[in-house]
């Protein structure tokens, strides 16, 4: 690593660190890692990436030092876990001096995660955040970002214009928090990828975001996972998807939606997001009663490319209702997962019949379901000519709910009124 950082920047202005394990830098190991920038006052770096590397106080006096002398011209800059392991009072002190050196840059790119920042943190880097008016992505994950902290970046970002990323992944927000960076999302009109995933964010915070990116009509990527938005938050996301037409990829797992919000999400969906390529909603206590939507919702995606569904309560009914909408839907079709969905023999063999169809198909996972021991190896015997396709089936319970003392004659015949009832989609049986 030292030897590339020796010959100084590169064609493409990048100047990088985060070479290697994480390591602590000293004031000599500073001065020789950022000799190829000081030494050479021509040099056209305009990104640095300081992660990975924990700068204590006096090698931050170097950094600085530099970092003054180039500011002009920096339009990245990656400052996410360069704090790691230090006193509180030391990383403080780190990101206050780094702040100054770099305020009234013109950054386009900031990227401030894994710092444990805290309001504390956030506030050390005031002078830095309130100079920026040019920002177009702004990462701030991992970061302990609680109520107050997400207050704190809300009053300091002076221009929200031109934001096009805003990530705060993993952090303590909640719903307080929710409503501080809701109102940052309102005023984002440009913004296209927002991440507020694993924030402890509840039904009231989840209705204040939704309301909120009703104003970002540009926005493609939405990823809202983890979270506790229940069938309230769902409702309302529903009456925001209406309007975002340009969603391409949505990320709404784990959000206690139920029924009841995946009914509204898909009926918002039917008319809107025609370049929808991605829909997860893992883990939303999903049972059949609302599959018929979800199935109408996904028939009508064209570019969808990858779906997840895993860790609901799909069963056959449900799964055979998805594989229907696949088969008359999209084309491009890659990846499909719907394990742990109570799923048996009928529902495998249906969905995997439909996803061998798709030329660009690439993983299949039903791992986890109630698949006897004959539809595993039917299934098998299914991608026989594409193993790399098909996902571990090591996992399933012929044995599971509702699967106990049914013998091989009740199971075909229970497969049979299942296709029937649901539209005809035909199941062909292997050849011996």
């Amino acid at each position: 690593m030292l030897e590339a950082i020796k010959q100084g920047p590169k064609e493409d202005s990048l100047f990088d660190l985060s070479g290697g394990r994480r390591a602590f830098i000293d004031e000599a190991e500073a001065r020789e890692l950022l000799r190829p920038l000081a030494d050479d006052p021509t040099n056209s770096c305009t990104k640095i990436r300081f992660t990975n590397r924990s700068f204590g106080s006096e090698a931050a006096k170097v950094a600085v030092s530099v970092l003054s002398s180039i500011k002009h011209q920096l339009t990245e800059v990656d400052l996410s876990d360069f704090v790691a392991g230090r006193p509180e009072a030391e990383a403080l002190q780190v990101m206050n001096m780094f702040s100054s050196a770099l305020e009234g840059s013109k950054l386009r790119f900031l990227d401030l995660s894994d710092n444990a920042l805290g309001e504390k943190g956030i506030r050390a880097f005031a002078s830095l955040i309130k100079s920026q008016r040019d920002l177009e992505e702004l990462y701030l994950m991992n970061d302990g970002i609680s109520q107050d902290a997400a207050r704190a970046v809300r009053d300091l970002l002076p221009c929200t214009a031109k934001i096009r990323v805003l990530q705060f992944h993993n952090n303590m927000t909640g719903d307080e928090g929710a409503v501080a960076i809701a109102e940052i999302v309102k005023n984002c009109p440009s913004l296209e990828d927002f991440r507020c995933s694993s924030t402890r964010i509840g039904s009231a915070g989840g209705v204040a975001l939704a309301e909120a990116l009703e104003s970002c009509s540009r926005l493609k990527k939405l990823d809202l996972r983890d979270n506790m938005f229940g069938v309230e938050g769902g409702i309302a996301l529903a009456q925001t998807l209406s309007v975002l037409t340009e969603l391409t990829e949505i990320y709404m797992s784990y959000l206690n939606l139920e029924d009841e919000g995946t009914e509204a999400l898909s009926e918002a969906l039917v008319n809107s997001a025609p370049s929808l390529r991605v829909l997860e909603l893992a883990g939303n206590d999903i049972t059949v009663k609302s599959t018929g939507k979800l199935a109408a919702c996904i028939a009508s995606k064209q570019c969808l490319s990858k779906l997840n569904l895993s860790e609901n309560e799909l069963k056959d009914e449900g799964t055979i209702l998805i594989a229907k909408a696949l088969d008359e839907g999209p084309d491009q079709l890659t990846e499909v997962d719907l394990s742990t969905n109570m799923m048996r023999r009928a529902g495998a063999r249906a969905l995997a019949q439909t996803v061998l169809k798709k030329h660009t198909f690439k993983l299949f996972n039903i791992n986890g379901n109630f698949i006897s021991e004959e539809g595993v190896d039917e299934v098998n015997d299914m991608f026989k000519d594409s193993p790399e396709k098909l996902g571990l089936l090591d996992d399933n319970d012929p044995d599971g709910e509702d699967f106990e003392d049914e013998d091989e004659e009740a199971e075909e015949e229970e497969d049979s009124e299942l296709e029937a009832k649901l539209g005809g989609l035909k199941i062909k049986q292997e050849e011996e």
